[in-house]
């Protein structure tokens, strides 16, 4: 059994994660831009992983700028970038302490990303950072997870996925905090040059807090405005919405 880096898993996410509605969280961000009067801005992309929402929003003409933790996820994402003939300016910082070297118009922390903070002190932390980061008006868009999707659909599931390349067990638990939840993750990755399987072993712990919670952090943190969603519509969260978009304003 091998200790799975998150160096392995940048390579191999792409592929776990090919079913992922990016392209929804794009369409959000347009929509978000576009109501609140921001035609050309230039955009943060927070958590931004081996860049597949970066790319596209580069694409669809927006100056962006990516952080994330992950060194190796950061040089997947450039490569990609390279690849679609985009420029992206990427910085490997920690979301809870950003120190850029300009403002923005906007700042997006999608695919539940905030989610991977374990402190309470860190979403706050977070908050600040961004705030500090935007331009007088700018918007801050992020999802999280709902109290009823980390509770009641991870609860203490079990999620498989088979290919020939690639195959994974995915067992959810209850995590050590309120409202927590753990992601054993097993991979069997096909190794060409040894006609073998490596097995690698990673585990992701997430987090989550209520709406109103969410909120009071924010206003702490100096915003002004919060609207929320759920579920990629423009409906109000119910108790059993499973993800949870802001759209906040400075």
């Amino acid at each position: 059994m091998t200790s799975f880096s998150y160096g392995e898993f940048a390579y191999v996410y792409d592929e776990l994660m090919k079913d992922v509605p990016y392209d929804r969280w794009v369409e959000y961000a347009a929509r978000k831009l576009q109501e609140n009067g921001l035609s050309a801005p230039s955009i943060l992309d927070i958590g931004c992983g081996t860049g597949e929402v970066s790319v596209r929003l580069a694409k669809a003409g927006y100056d962006v700028t990516g952080v994330d933790l992950s060194d190796d996820m950061l040089t997947v994402a450039q490569d990609k970038a390279q690849g679609e003939g985009v420029q992206l300016s990427l910085f490997q910082q920690d979301m809870s302490q950003l120190e850029l070297p300009s403002s923005f118009d906007c700042a997006v922390i999608f695919c539940d990303s905030l989610n991977y903070l374990e402190t309470e002190d860190q979403v706050k932390g977070t908050f600040k950072s961004v705030y500090d980061h935007l331009e007088p008006g700018g918007l801050l868009l992020f999802d999280v997870h709902s109290l009823y999707k980390v509770n009641h659909v991870f609860g203490e599931n079990t999620f498989t996925y088979n290919e020939e390349e690639l195959s994974y067990i995915w067992s959810c638990f209850q995590g050590e905090h309120p409202n927590s939840v753990e992601h054993d993750l097993t991979f069997f990755v096909y190794d060409e040059r040894k006609d073998a399987y490596d097995r690698f072993d990673e585990l992701h712990k997430q987090r989550t807090y209520s709406v109103d919670t969410y909120k009071q952090w924010l206003t702490e943190a100096g915003f002004s405005k919060v609207e929320t969603t759920a579920d990629f519509t423009s409906d109000s969260p119910t108790d059993k919405a499973e993800r949870i978009l802001f759209c906040v304003q400075k």
